[in-house]
């Protein structure tokens, strides 16, 4: 698994006369980024104790919307989670706009009278919503719900990637292609043997060969 985020924590091992040591690190297990946004002081101790460092880590605090988009725009999170009402918005824009703009997996909670309603609003949107008071093992699943979602969309994103490599490849090889065919009078079928044989004599890809030839005739 790609390690998203790293703990580190330094390890010493003593020799026998207590004098001579080793000193390394050990990298702790994946861990997931956390977003927390909330006014509710009351509410985040009760959160704290669900977020262990060993799963969640580093977790960074906002008391507003605008701070929250803020730490947004500063930094990639694997989940976000929004206790409503905030001071300066309710917080479904924010929610909304997490989702839309970012790979998070993003939680509101909200009031049980309202969360029907504030449910349906935010779904198309992709935000999970659950309705407070809550308890801590409702809110541990719900976090692992967010873990999965965003273990989901990091798979779309990496997925996305590889697919916008792969047409960068194919046009930068096709731009080779015609250099060759407009400068030295190759076929086309001639031209993607002569890169692919390129390739393979100085054991690079076909895009490195084929930036080989357009930095040559270019």
């Amino acid at each position: 698994m790609t390690i998203r985020w790293a703990r580190v924590e330094e390890f010493t091992v003593r020799a026998a006369d207590g004098v001579k040591g080793v000193t390394g690190v050990v990298f702790r297990e994946d861990t997931y980024s956390v977003l927390l946004v909330s006014a509710s002081e009351k509410f985040n101790t009760a959160t704290a104790p669900l977020l262990p460092g060993s799963q969640f880590w580093p977790v960074t605090c906002a008391k507003s919307a605008g701070e929250a988009q803020r730490r947004l725009l500063e930094t990639r999170f694997d989940i976000v989670l929004v206790n409503t009402p905030l001071p300066d918005e309710f917080g479904t824009r924010l929610a909304e706009d997490a989702c839309m703009n970012s790979q998070a997996g993003v939680l509101l909670l909200v009031k049980r009278e309202i969360h029907d309603e504030i449910c349906y609003k935010v779904m198309e949107s992709g935000v999970i919503t659950l309705p407070k008071p809550t308890n801590g093992a409702a809110m541990t699943q719900m976090l692992r719900t967010l873990c999965a979602v965003r273990e989901r969309l990091r798979r779309a994103e990496e997925r996305q990637v590889t697919v916008e490599k792969k047409i960068e490849e194919l046009r930068i090889v096709s731009r080779a292609k015609w250099i060759l065919i407009e400068r030295l009078h190759m076929t086309e079928e001639d031209a993607h043997r002569y890169i692919s044989r390129q390739a393979m004599d100085k054991r690079v890809t076909r895009r490195e060969a084929a930036e080989d030839i357009l930095r040559t005739y270019q």
